[in-house]
């Protein structure tokens, strides 16, 4: 879902119920009965808990639904999941976010200084441009 931000998705796993619903959809795409029963085996709960529970994580940005017919079907939403991923990546390697501003800096800067050398006379008074090999 368009913008899922990792507070949302974090406040979403928060919920053991939740996190049982994703282990299931993660499997498959699961239609909201199976996702019911499937969370029904570990915990007693009722249907509308169980859609309470996936409106929060389609929300977040964890689920897409579909429907087909009266059924509505869920499944894991990959930019949800990747939202969760690049934050708890950003704990690991801070400094990750500014590697490729980095590089292009590093590139530019190595132009600039094949430039200048290449503008610069030589000592006998020619540039590296005119000189012929």
């Amino acid at each position: 879902m368009p913008g899922s931000t990792p507070e949302k998705v974090f406040e979403a796993l928060a919920s053991p119920v939740r996190r049982e619903i994703l282990r299931l959809a993660a499997n498959d795409e699961q239609s909201a009965g199976a996702l019911v029963a499937g969370v029904r085996a570990h915990t007693p709960i009722s249907q509308p808990a169980v859609s309470q529970h996936l409106e929060v994580l389609r929300t977040a940005g964890l689920v897409r639904v579909r429907s087909v017919g009266v059924q509505r079907m869920y499944t894991l939403d990959p930019d949800g999941i990747a939202a969760a991923q690049e934050w708890l990546a950003a704990l690991l390697d801070p400094m990750a976010q500014f590697t490729q501003p980095l590089d292009a800096l590093a590139t530019e800067v190595a132009r600039g200084k094949r430039e200048r050398r290449r503008q610069q006379p030589q000592q006998d008074g020619t540039s590296r441009d005119t000189r012929t090999a």
